[in-house]
């Protein structure tokens, strides 16, 4: 039963790195898209995403 927890627990820490290392590049794509679209006046450029 031991074991079972143990491959258990390396599944979940492994899926959470991953869902932490998607939500950071996702972080970034949005903050890229924000930035283009200020560029192009289709946001103001006191517009915050927070």
């Amino acid at each position: 039963m031991e074991d079972l927890g143990f491959v258990f627990g390396i599944i979940g820490m492994s899926m959470g790195i991953s869902s932490f290392i998607f939500a950071i590049i996702t972080m970034k794509k949005v903050d890229k898209l924000e930035n283009k679209l200020k560029e192009l006046n289709f946001l103001n450029h006191d517009f915050k995403s927070s």
